[in-house]
Order: structure tokens, then sequence, then C-alpha cells
């Protein structure tokens, strides 16, 4: 995070409440209601159980009458024939965009979308079905750019973006043997962001750089296909396709003097998973409890959404820059997520995890290092849009030991292990994942918001701007040790969207844990170190370049491939049933700019956290914490000269 220059250092303090499913945080100066967690599958049956019997208790046809809502992810394709005019009186340009994009593992982009839909079916007892859907999808990236060059106007490029698109349905279908075959049609709508970028000089009056933006909403008809079949009790999943015409949209760019007119039409294909409200659909206390999570011998399914509103007060500031935290202004974030597993063979599971985000941090997640929201990335959207952040393969390999019981949480089948164990995960996943854990304070949806209490605030761990990377980790577990490492990809500049797609830049992660017993109550002990190689830019060097060409430092001008090491030490000690104590530190290479997370090279941080246990409400959470953080010498003598190549590498949680 970039640090505003008349401080070097900062501190925070964080009071957290947690009653039942909702989450609320308080800290410093900003309020923020937090996480609603809807689901939670546990999708094996546990040692010594019988076979859970919910296959065999499918929804017969008659299931099919009522209220339902649902998610849905799929893949898209798009095209958008459009007409330009010119300035006097030449004629019309005409072109066609491509809004197709193949997914880019390492931009984590593509023409993939995800959303939300909920109806109502009636079902008659010939098996004819029919009901209405109303639905609402947010894309990853469905957008399309097309080239213009004529005297006239200049050089100019239009495009097409989908911000977000739904619809409103009918549907007439036939139940047969459990099986639902539908079609359905209806009214569609979309909003897009036309943009036009003037790339040379327009001789009509727009200059070079000038970009103008029109956000017109489309309206059309739909018609598609599907078939829908049942999981488990109250749960269906669907394959679907859909094909949209969102008829002609006009708009007008003043400073270029064009007219553009365009049509737009989507083909979409989906996977639903849908619940059922009710043993007839009208049961009212559906809508105040968790859905029943359906359940599988080899599958699970968890998800989770969460909304964090922050407000910063008015408060004196005496220097303030571009990149300062803001006083009296308010943002908010929300996610929601998919967490879907599946069982391999024998003690190997894939994950992967499709999120829609939303929202900014405080002053677009800029004016202090540990940042308030554990929530907030450096890329903020109005809209929200589909990404993919997990994907992985892992695999558990039983040595010796006593047999532990595991409950399913997020990304965690339920079953059963040995305590001496290896385990190796490869694929797509946050480092944070699996290294720094702290069973008090390091899950922003649950415990406390600060990037430097959920995570050692010098831990510059390999990621893109949301956190994620490219990797492979491994871990030995015997007796009360843990040895971890993990090979990461780092981004292609610090802190960028895209990661490496050469891995050349690359972070080695060290990790060795200790679970011990103090006055018969559990703790653990963990030490942690990372190495990263890639093209960073030292302070001195910035400030050597600037004095003598007259200009501001920028560590951007003066990168090299080099290393940046750091390393911390987290503890965590129950004091009681109830009650919970936690404390880290960590230091790093403050001669060299941080190459993805915050602006912090060293750092403490200590707190504690109490459940509603003595007070009957053993779901209620509160915790109390406390972090100081700081900055080396040479790295505040670049903030102090004005420093700017530090800006593009702040922070990504």
């Amino acid at each position: 995070m970039p640090v505003d220059r008349a401080s070097t250092r900062t501190s925070s303090a964080t009071l957290r409440v947690r009653a039942g499913l909702a989450r609320a945080a308080l800290f410093c100066l900003g309020v923020a209601p937090a996480a609603l967690s809807t689901i939670s599958a546990r999708a094996a049956d546990l040692p010594g159980q019988s076979p859970s019997p919910v296959l065999a208790k499918a929804p017969i046809a008659d299931d099919w009458s009522g209220f339902y809502f649902g998610g849905h992810i799929g893949f898209a394709s798009a095209g958008s024939d459009f007409t330009a005019t010119q300035p006097g009186k030449g004629p019309n340009l005409t072109g066609t965009l491509d809004l197709f994009r193949p997914y880019d593992f390492f931009m984590g982009e593509g023409s993939n979308f995800g959303g939300f839909q909920a109806g109502y079916n009636t079902l008659f007892k010939s098996g004819l079905l029919v009901g209405i859907e109303a639905d609402i999808s947010f894309p990853g990236y469905m957008s399309g750019t097309g080239g213009l060059a004529t005297p006239s106007i200049g050089t100019a490029t239009y495009s097409d973006q989908v911000d977000m698109s739904g619809s409103v349905r009918a549907r007439i279908g036939y139940a047969f043997d459990r099986w639902l075959y539908y079609a359905t049609a209806g009214y569609a709508w979309t909003q897009d962001n036309l943009t036009r970028t003037q790339l040379g000089d327009n001789p009509a009056g727009a200059t070079g750089g000038t970009v103008e933006s029109k956000f017109p909403a489309r309206s059309g008809w739909t018609v598609g296909a599907g078939v829908e079949a049942p999981l488990v009790p109250h749960w269906t999943t669907r394959l679907e396709y859909l094909y949209s015409d969102f008829g002609t949209a006009s708009v007008t760019f003043p400073l270029a003097g064009q007219r553009f007119d365009s049509n737009l039409s989507v083909q979409e294909v989906r996977v639903g998973l849908n619940y059922k409200l009710g043993d007839s659909g009208s049961n009212a206390n559906s809508f105040l409890t968790a859905p029943a999570a359906p359940e599988g011998d080899n599958w699970a399914i968890h998800t989770q959404t969460t909304f964090a509103s922050q407000y910063a007060p008015p408060f004196r500031a005496p220097y303030r820059g571009a990149n300062s935290l803001d006083p009296n202004a308010g943002r908010e974030t929300w996610d929601a997520t998919l967490y879907a597993g599946l069982k391999l063979w024998p003690g190997a599971d894939v994950w992967i995890t499709p999120e829609t985000n939303q929202g900014f941090g405080l002053s677009n997640t800029h004016g202090i290092a540990g940042f308030p929201n554990g929530n907030a990335y450096k890329v903020g959207a109005d809209d929200p849009y589909l990404r993919v952040p997990r994907i992985f393969i892992r695999q558990t390999i039983d040595l010796d030991g006593e047999t532990e019981k595991v409950e399913a949480d997020l990304n965690t089948f339920a079953g059963s292990r040995s305590s001496n164990r290896v385990v190796v995960t490869v694929g797509k996943f946050a480092v944070w994942d699996w290294f720094d854990g702290n069973k008090y304070a390091h899950e922003p949806r649950s415990d406390f918001f600060n990037w430097a209490l959920i995570d050692t605030g010098t831990f510059d761990y390999a990621a893109d701007s949301w956190g994620y990377t490219y990797g492979a980790t491994a871990e030995w577990y015997q007796g009360p040790w843990t040895l971890r490492g993990c090979l990461c990809d780092l981004s292609v500049v610090p802190n960028s969207p895209e990661l490496d797609p050469t891995l050349r830049q690359f972070q080695w992660v060290g990790e060795l844990e200790l679970r011990h017993e103090l006055w018969g109550e559990p703790g653990k002990v963990i030490a942690t170190g990372f190495l990263s190689r890639g093209r960073m830019g030292r302070y001195d060097d910035a400030l050597e370049l600037a004095a003598s060409t007259g200009s501001i430092p920028d560590t951007s001008l003066v990168r090299h491939y080099a290393s940046r090491g750091g390393v911390g030490l987290s503890v965590e000690q129950q004091v009681s049933s109830d009650l919970g104590v936690f404390a880290r530190t960590g230091w790093a290479d403050g001669d060299m700019e941080p190459y993805e997370f915050t602006d912090i090279d060293r750092t403490v941080a200590g707190g504690l956290s109490l459940t509603g246990q003595r007070w009957g409400r053993p779901n209620d959470t509160f915790g109390l914490a406390g972090v100081v953080n700081g900055i080396s010498g040479e790295h505040q003598a670049y903030l102090n000269a004005g420093g700017l190549g530090i800006l593009v590498g702040d922070g990504c949680r």
C-alpha cells in the first residue's frame, strides 16, 4: 500500500464482533458490516457411519412445483455489427466486433460468466410443466475492439464490453423419469460499455488520447432449451443453452462528432444449481434459514457471500497526495463464491472456486499500508464480474500415526486421515491458503479485516492483483511438526493483474510449524520465510537516478533481476475453551520495493478472540487486536522524496 508521506509508520487497533451468521467488524475509524455464509456442504460419510442415503431419496417428479433459486456459471460468445458516421458528408463506416475471449489462465480473464436465478414452476399430472424465471449474469471479460482510420476522423478504436445482462423468461417442459426437458423464451436486457478512444489527433476536434464512454441499456429477446435433473432432496442441477438478440443501440460521442449504431447477439451455455423452497415450494421458513446442504459420496458444494461497508470520518490531513486516505468517504465490497470439489481417486481431490466480485476499498485501496479491509483488492469495479481464483488438485498420502477426523469445510472434504502424512497441491490458489495460518487471525470473512492482522504484514507472498498465483505446495506432517514448501509464480511486474507466463519470476516459501500444549491447552508456533526472484527496483538506485536527472524517484526505472526476502513468526495459544490469544512479528528486506503485498518492512501484531460461550451464544465471537507497522530508512527516504514506482506494488489482498 502507498504510505502517506506525512507518516512512515502506521498503527491500528481492531475490534471485531461476530453474531451467528451476521458478522460485523469495527476498527480504527471505520465500520464494516460483514459476512453471511450460506451453505457448507458435507461431501463424504465419516468413518464408522452408514453410507449416506441421499441418492436414494432423489426428488420425484411432483417436486418440480414451487419456488426455487440458485446460481449459474458458463461461457458465452457474442458479436456486434456497427455503423459509424463521419464528419461532413463522408460515407458511414461499418465493422464487426467479436466479443468472445478464450480463457487466459495467467490473466484470469475470458468470456466466462456467472450469476443468479429465481423462479416458480407448476407441474401438471400429465408431466407438463410451465414456469417463469428471472436471472442476472455478470461476465468475466466479454469485450471486442475494432480500429477506425480515415482522413476526416484520424485514427481511433471503438469497443463494446458487456457489463451485465439478464432476462425474464417463460419455461415450458415435460418431466419424465426424474428428468425435466424444457424450452424457454422471453425478454432479455444488457448493460454495455461502449468506448471510443482517439489515437491520433482528429481533424474534427478530438485530440489524441481522448476517451469517451457511453453506457446504453439494450433490450431484446432470448430463446433456448435445457435439461434439469435432481441431485438430492431440494437440489437440482441443469445444463442450458440460450440465444439472445439485444437489438440496436445508438450513441453519440460528441467530442469526436460521431454517432454509432450497433446491435448485439449472445450465445450462452450454462451449468446451474437450484434449491427449491419447502416441500411444496411454499414454506416461508426457508427464507429465514440456510438451505439444507447437498451431499454426495464423491463431491461437495459450499458457498459463501460477504458484504462489507466501511467509512472513514473527517480527520486532519496536513499532507495529502493522490494516494492518501480520503477523509469523510465510504466504500463497499461484495463477493459471492462457489466451492465445488470432486474426489478423483483415493486421497486425491480437485477444487474449483468461481467467484463474483464487486466494489472498492476505501480510497481505491490506497492511503494505508495495513489496509482495513481484507476483502478489498487493488482492482475495483462498479459492476460485479466473474473470476476463477482457485483451481487445484491435491493428493494426500497417509503415512502412519493416529487417525484424525476431518470436518467438511471450504475446499475440504469430510472424512479421515492419518496424523503423519504428505500433502501435495498443484494449481492456482492463494499462498495464504497454506502458509502463515492462525486460528484467531487469518480469515477476513470471519476473523479480523486488517491486512496486517489476517497475515503477517511483511509477508510479500506471490500473487496477482487479486491475491492468487500458480504453484506447487508440499506439506509433511510428522508428530507435532509440519514442514511446508511452495514454488509460486510472481506477477509480470509488481502487483500486476497478470501472472508471469514464463515462470521466470517466482518465489520460494518455506514454513516450519510446531503444535504444542501449554497448561493443557493447544497452541501453535509457525516460522515462515520467503525469497522472491524477479525484476524489482532498489530504493537507493531510484534516489541516485532521480538526483542525477532532476526527476522524481521511480523504482520502475531501475528494476533489474534481483532477490527480496523476509521472515515471520506467528503464535497462537488457546487459554480456555472460549478464549484464545495470538501474536505475529515479521521483517522483510527494506532496501527493495515490495513485489506483491503491502509497503511494510517491519511489523508486530497481537490480540485475543473470545467466543460467546459464556453468555449462551457460542457462535458469537468478540475480537480485539492491535498492529504496529514500520518501514526501513531507505524506504522512508524514497517516499519523502516523492517516490512513484512503489505505487504499483502497494498491495493485493
